[in-house]
C-alpha cells in the first residue's frame, strides 16, 4: 500500500490523500443514523478539538515550511511571502463570505450571511457554508503534496499525509455540524447524511488545483502555503471558536482545542 501510494503523481497523491478527508466528513454525517440530537457539550469539544488541528497545521505544515523556503531565495526578505499569501488568504475567505449565500450551523435562518440569501433553503445554506471553509483545507493538503512534488527540502511527504490526517480527524465533526441539524428540522436521516458528506466533495478538487498551481508555478509555494494558512485561520477564528463557545462551554472548548493542537502538532513533528 505504501509503495502503491509512493508511486502515484503528486496530483494523485493529494486527491487520494483528500478522498480520506472526505470520507472522514461522511463519517461524521453518518452518525445522524444514530442519534438525532448531539450533547452540546460533545459537540462544542469536538469543535474546539477541529479549531486547534487546524490552528497547529496552519503553524507546523504550512506557515513554517513556508518561511524556510523563502528563506533560501535572498531577493526577498522571508517574511514578504508569509505575511502576503497569509493575508490574502484571510481576505478571500472574507469576501467568499460576502458572496456565497451561507449560514451557521449553530445560526437561526435569519442570521444567514452572503448575497441571495432570501431564496435558499435552510439545507443549502448549511452544505454551502461547510463546503465554503473546507475549500483551504483541500487547498492545504494539494499544495503540501506540490511542494513534495518540487523536491522541497523542507516538506516531506510524510509530512504531506500527516496534514492529510489531521484535517480528516477535524473534518469528522464537520459533517456531524451539517447532517444533525438538518435531522432535528425533521429531514430523513438518508437527507441528512446525504447533505453533510456532500460538503466535503471541494477538497479533493480544491486539492488537485492547489498541487497543479504550486508544481506549474513554482515560486508560487511559499505564498500558497501562507494562503492556505491564512484562510484556515480565518474560518477558526470566524467561525470555529465562537460556535464552540457560544453555548457556555468555553473551557471545556477551550482544552479540546488545546488537545487537537497537540495532536496535530505530535502528528506533524512525528512524520514530517
Amino acid at each position: 500500500m505504501i509503495d502503491f501510494f509512493t508511486g502515484l503523481t503528486p496530483a494523485m497523491q493529494a486527491l487520494v490523500a483528500t478522498l480520506f478527508t472526505w470520507g472522514m466528513t461522511a463519517v461524521g454525517a453518518a452518525l445522524v443514523f444514530t442519534s438525532k440530537n448531539l450533547n452540546q457539550k460533545v459537540y462544542d469539544g469536538m469543535l474546539g478539538f477541529a479549531g486547534g488541528v487546524m490552528i497547529a497545521a496552519s503553524f507546523w505544515s504550512l506557515i513554517a515550511p513556508a518561511l524556510e523556503m523563502a528563506s533560501e531565495d535572498s531577493s526577498l526578505p522571508p517574511w514578504i511571502p508569509a505575511a502576503v499569501g497569509f493575508m490574502l488568504g484571510g481576505l478571500f475567505l472574507w469576501g467568499a463570505d460576502k458572496v456565497i449565500p451561507h449560514i451557521h450551523p449553530s445560526s437561526s435562518s435569519n442570521q444567514a450571511e452572503g448575497m441571495g440569501t432570501k431564496n435558499k433553503r435552510r439545507s443549502t445554506l448549511l452544505v454551502f457554508a461547510i463546503t465554503l471553509h473546507n475549500i483551504p483545507e483541500g487547498l492545504a493538503v494539494g499544495v503540501a503534496f506540490g511542494a513534495v512534488a518540487n523536491g522541497t527540502s523542507t516538506e516531506s511527504l510524510a509530512g504531506a499525509v500527516a496534514l492529510a490526517i489531521g484535517i480528516g480527524i477535524q473534518n469528522f465533526p464537520e459533517g456531524l455540524a451539517v447532517s444533525m441539524p438538518l435531522r432535528g428540522e425533521g429531514m430523513s436521516r438518508r437527507k441528512a447524511f446525504f447533505y453533510g458528506q456532500l460538503s466535503g466533495m471541494v477538497e479533493p478538487i480544491a486539492a488537485v488545483l492547489g498541487v497543479l498551481a504550486v508544481t506549474l508555478i513554482d515560486p508560487l509555494l511559499p505564498y500558497a502555503l501562507c494562503f492556505a494558512a491564512g484562510a484556515m485561520i480565518f474560518v477558526v477564528a470566524e467561525e470555529v471558536i465562537p460556535g464552540s463557545q457560544e453555548k457556555g462551554n468555553k473551557d471545556f472548548a477551550s482544552m479540546c482545542l488545546m488537545i487537537g493542537f497537540t495532536v496535530m502538532m505530535i502528528l506533524d513533528v512525528a512524520l514530517g
